[in-house]
């Protein structure tokens, strides 16, 4: 499975960012996608998730009712909408996969995901 993030760049404070991470090489019905930042220094966080079968979405609490995670089943792509971005939201951001798994699915750790995206950079200015 390969990966390709892209759709980052430089909006100032209060603006929008759609992020595209699009999936080529196989999907897999009960997989899932994810989204995470990471910032200079820091470790890779989690923000959003969905699988590929469903619409279920899980969200890191700081950013709900900010971001918004879909998906395009026939494009193979999963999108991260970002709105009234803020400073501390300058990060590179990932997109990452995880294959199906038996039991015990953790979306939220950046460790359970299989493949990941060469990263796309948010810099929101104040």
């Amino acid at each position: 499975v390969q990966l390709q993030a892209s759709g980052g760049g430089l909006v100032q404070a209060g603006g929008s960012l759609r992020l595209s991470c699009a999936a080529s090489g196989g999907t897999f019905p009960s997989s899932a996608v994810g989204w995470f930042r990471q910032a200079p220094e820091m470790e890779r966080e989690f923000l959003a998730a969905i699988t590929w079968s469903s619409t279920s979405t899980q969200y890191r609490e700081s950013v709900k009712g900010r971001f918004t995670i879909s998906k395009d089943n026939v494009k193979k792509a999963v999108y991260l909408q970002m709105n009234n971005l803020k400073p501390e939201d300058t990060a590179v951001y990932y997109c990452g996969f995880q294959k199906p798994r038996l039991s015990g699915r953790d979306y939220t750790g950046a460790k359970f995901y299989d493949y990941w995206g060469q990263g796309t950079l948010v810099t929101v200015s104040s």
